[in-house]
């Protein structure tokens, strides 16, 4: 067997904000593809294209530079997927890339609607660097690119903290989050709300789209996104034809190469506001209304159970439950389950039975999707999937893609839900689509020709 390729190392002291680091890089042109993935606080760049894995309701490939592998799918099984990533021909792998909502429809026998975009995309960047506090750590597949990266690490190496990440030259402009679906969007939880009566589900996640006007600067609108929110997870990432940015407020989930598996489901919510007597008002009101509650504990049992299918059952605890977690323009109620991956049962397994979360699909999940596809016109893709990142050491980090921007084609559209239960009332429900879009509109940042005519 021929020697498998291996990354070369290196680092540097960083005197710059990490996430303004970031960001600099991302802008330098370095990498015509990338992924920004941050995970406590530090941000991770995979920037260029040296392999990836791409898979449709039908196929799944592997490319290699000149050479590709491709197996016949029926997207009912992550094994394959796996397998593919084990041959890549580079030892110490790790890949990053996002997988779409509409991946669990085969799982439950739910036909794929026919889009553009892959059920999974999956690269192999050419370099990783991770910024984190006073220090930068990367990694290169080739050393000619590992030195135009240390170049332009040492241009950015003196930005101040906090300093001009690019999002200043241009304030952001607040997009209304109301649009003009208030009546259809309360006519579809109303339904929703009757079939959870006659039985057939006990909760189902329903999104709406609100499409942006004015060209947006997506990079400079994760860089001023970022810093007015809050969350348990951030990416960005410019995949060619789709691209996105988004703050998400859980992971679906967490393994460690140790083969402990994490999933923090968050459901109940209320605004947040910066007037710290009202914020408390409502994180009072949030913990004592039985609507929010009953939501969020339906929703830990569900991923308790979910876990218990590959995991030592007896593992499976609730590490945290009901805590308020303060996500950017919301609040939530959160929890923690965690468990001990079962023998013979690795991080896809774990990724497959907790995908979709729970939090942005519902209960039961194929009863849910059946209620989603009625509702909604448009396939979600990335929205309510997840970005996630998965290594050679059996570790993998998924995160639930909501708050979050996409563009395709020209168009930019924003994206958020609410959990409908049979308690649900659909003015509520509206306003907290409302409420969480609020979140990613209030940072939308046009680019420089769009806001001389805005202007």
């Amino acid at each position: 067997m021929a020697a498998r390729s291996r990354y070369e190392e290196f680092g540097a002291e960083l005197s710059a904000d990490p996430l303004s680091a970031a960001v600099g890089l991302v802008r330098s042109n370095l990498f015509d593809r990338y992924l920004v993935y941050e995970k406590n606080g530090v941000f991770t760049v995979a920037g260029g294209i040296a392999g990836q894995v791409v898979a449709d309701p039908t196929r799944i490939r592997a490319v290699w530079q000149d050479t590709e592998t491709s197996l016949p799918w029926d997207a009912k099984d992550l094994r394959p997927l796996a397998g593919l990533l084990d041959s890549l021909p580079v030892a110490d792998w790790r890949v990053y890339g996002w997988a779409a909502f509409e991946l669990s429809y085969p799982r439950a026998g739910i036909p794929v609607p026919p889009s553009a975009d892959p059920l999974l995309h999956l690269v192999l960047p050419r370099v990783e660097v991770s910024f984190g506090p006073g220090r930068v750590r990367g990694r290169a597949l080739d050393a000619v690119e590992r030195e135009k990266v240390l170049e332009q690490l040492l241009e950015c190496s003196g930005a101040p903290p906090g300093g001009d990440d690019g999002a200043e030259a241009v304030q952001p402009r607040r997009l209304g989050v109301e649009g003009d679906d208030a009546a259809a969007y309360q006519e579809a939880v109303r339904q929703a709300v009757e079939h959870i009566e006659q039985r057939r589900l006990q909760k189902v996640i329903l999104s709406r789209v609100l499409p942006v006007d004015f060209e947006v600067d997506l990079v400079g609108t994760y860089a001023a996104g970022r810093r007015r929110n809050t969350p348990a997870r951030s990416f960005l990432f410019d995949f060619g034809q789709l691209r996105g940015a988004g703050f998400s407020p859980e992971t679906v989930a967490e393994v460690s190469p140790e083969g402990v598996v994490t999933t923090q489901p968050l459901a109940g919510t209320r605004a947040r506001s910066d007037v710290r007597e009202i914020n408390e008002r409502l994180r009072s009101d949030l913990l004592r209304n039985a609507k929010e509650i009953y939501e969020h504990a339906i929703s830990v049992k569900a991923s308790f159970e979910e876990l218990q299918h590959v995991c030592d059952p007896a593992s499976v605890r609730v590490n945290d439950f009901m805590s308020v977690k303060q996500r950017g323009s919301v609040q939530h109620l959160g929890s923690r389950v965690t468990g001990d991956l079962a023998a013979e049962r690795t991080a896809w397994d774990a990724f497959a039975a907790l995908f979709p979360g729970i939090t942005a699909s519902g209960i039961p999940k194929p009863a849910a999707y059946r209620e989603i596809r009625q509702h909604e016109p448009s396939m979600r893709g990335p929205y309510a999937g997840a970005v996630l990142t998965a290594g050679a050491d059996g570790g993998l980090d998924a995160a639930l893609v909501l708050r979050s921007i996409f563009q395709r084609d020209g168009r930019t559209w924003l994206r958020a839900g609410a959990g409908i239960v049979e308690q649900s009332d659909p003015a509520r429900e509206y306003e907290e689509t409302c409420e969480k879009l609020r979140s990613v509109a209030g940072c939308l940042v046009p680019q420089p020709s769009s806001a001389v005519l805005l202007g």
